[in-house]
């Protein structure tokens, strides 16, 4: 039995360039809220707080420079 992700790969393999195009954009947004709400889980879970940290230290020293 064909697995469902080789399904999708089939399925994508056969569209046609305007179809992709939309497939793209769909999944580039798809992508974006699933980073978005990993970010947000690791915020939540303090995984983030020790860098945050060392960027509020490097700031306060100086040791940063603006865009």
């Amino acid at each position: 039995m064909m697995r469902e992700v080789e399904k999708i790969e089939k399925a994508v393999a056969h569209l046609s360039r305007k179809d992709l195009a939309r497939f793209r954009a769909w999944h580039d947004e798809f992508e974006a809220k699933v980073c978005d709400q990993q970010f947000e889980e690791d915020v939540q879970a303090g995984k983030l707080d020790k860098l945050a940290d060392e960027a509020d230290k490097d700031f306060h020293a100086g040791r940063c420079t603006e865009l």
